[in-house]
Formats: C-alpha cells, sequence, structure tokens
C-alpha cells in the first residue's frame, strides 16, 4: 500500500540544541500513529514540521502545509466567536473553495451541529478540542497531526474525542498524533514510533514494544516504555527498530 505521508531523514536543530536527528516513517491511509517518549523527546516539534508550521533543518516530508492537518495542544479558537464562525474563518484562511460548504460539511462530521451557533468559549473542553480538530480538517486534508489531542481532558471526554479521532481513521485519513498518555497509544494506535532525545528509536505495533520489554500482549504499554528506554539507555549503542 502507498503511502499517505513519508518522512525521511528529518532532522532539526536549535542552535546548539539537537531536537531531531534523522528520523524517517510512512504512514498509510487509514493509520493511526502515536508518537511516545518522555519530556523533550521531540515528539511536538516532529508533528510541527510534519504539518508545515515549520521546516526541518533537513530531511524531507512528502506533504506540504496545505495537505496535513494541524491541531495544536493548545487550540487557537476564537471564544468569543461561535463554532461555525470559527469554521468559517479557518476556511477563508485556508483558502478553501467553498467555505459554507466546508463548514456544513465539518459540523457534520464532527456532530457539532448542535453546537454551530454557540459561542467556543461556553464549550465543554471536549468539544473545544473536536473544534480544534475540526478546524485541522477543514481543508479536508488526507494527513492529519494532532499533539497531545486529549490533553486536560476528563475520561468521559477523552472517550468521544478518541471515538471521533477513530472514526476518521476508518475513514480514510492518515492521522498521526502525540500522547504522554500510552494507555491511548495501546488502545487506539496501529503503530507506535517512541522518540527519545530527538532519536528514533522504535516503530512497530504496540504488541511488539510489549514483546521487546519482556510484557506479554496484555500487558501495561507504560510499564514497557519504560523498560524499553531503561534498556536502551545502558545499550546506547543499539539501532533503532
Amino acid at each position: 500500500m502507498s503511502a499517505a505521508l513519508s518522512v525521511r531523514a528529518v532532522s532539526k536543530q536549535f542552535g546548539e540544541l539537537q531536537a531531531l536527528r534523522d528520523v524517517s516513517f510512512d504512514v498509510v491511509a487509514g493509520e493511526l500513529v502515536a508518537v511516545i517518549g518522555p519530556n523533550g523527546a521531540g515528539k511536538t516539534t516532529l508533528l510541527s514540521i510534519v504539518a508545515g508550521v515549520q521546516p526541518p533543518s533537513s530531511g524531507t516530508v512528502s506533504r506540504g502545509p496545505a495537505e496535513v492537518g494541524w491541531a495544536p495542544q493548545q487550540p487557537a479558537l476564537y471564544t468569543r466567536l461561535s463554532v461555525a464562525e470559527n469554521l468559517e474563518l479557518f476556511a477563508h484562511l485556508e483558502k478553501v473553495e467553498d467555505p459554507r460548504a466546508a463548514v456544513e460539511r465539518m459540523l457534520e462530521q464532527t456532530g457539532l451541529r448542535g453546537r454551530a451557533a454557540e459561542r467556543v468559549g461556553r464549550l465543554s473542553g471536549g468539544n473545544r478540542q473536536r473544534v480544534n480538530v475540526a478546524l485541522g480538517l477543514i481543508g479536508d486534508p488526507p494527513v492529519l497531526a494532532l499533539d497531545e489531542p486529549s490533553a486536560s481532558l476528563d475520561p468521559a471526554q477523552r472517550e468521544r474525542l478518541w471515538v471521533f479521532i477513530a472514526g476518521l481513521a476508518r475513514a480514510g485519513r492518515a492521522i498521526v498524533f502525540s500522547t504522554h498518555n500510552v494507555a491511548e497509544a495501546q488502545r487506539y494506535a496501529g503503530r507506535v514510533i517512541v522518540l527519545a532525545d530527538g532519536r528514533m528509536l522504535f516503530d512497530d505495533t504496540p504488541a511488539a514494544l510489549l514483546r521487546e520489554a519482556g510484557e506479554p500482549d496484555s500487558g501495561d504499554l507504560e510499564r514497557a516504555l519504560v523498560k524499553f528506554l531503561e534498556d536502551r539507555a545502558s545499550s546506547p549503542e543499539a539501532g533503532a527498530r
């Protein structure tokens, strides 16, 4: 199956800080890929480069910014505008050919039609995050990059958001997301990419990461991640999978 997104040898340097080092991976249509790792691993930097928010220092991303929807951790929403007004504004900013039709499509896809006239500032955290994702989708991109999409949501809000995101993947969207909630990666992602110190150490299924750390298939992926990172720290010559 051909890749919807190809990232090749992407590196990023900020002064003397090497934030990313030669990261490469592919994502196919309909795939949910989680990027996990400790704080400062380079997760947000990687996703922002994939989305075209900032350029890599070296390497390539196969999609241009107009082809990747971007939903940052901090929603860029206008709280005094309604849901529909936010969507229409971003549709104009994205130079969508028919902004009103795009708004109608997103209200339908996100299940927010009943909230269309409500001011964003009055929405629950879960609904605000759904609007944030909808803004990333307004131009109908084939790829969606989500940075910590469920951060600060309660369990019920997280569940509703992930039902929505999983539906987008089933409809054929290629989705890359970062998360500190490793249980989310275990539950929803078909693949996990492990970053640490800007290096990609692992790219395979959650089950494969469990096996790598000596955990059973029904084991705890967070515990497996900690064990995996500890083992790699003690064997720095080990290459990425």
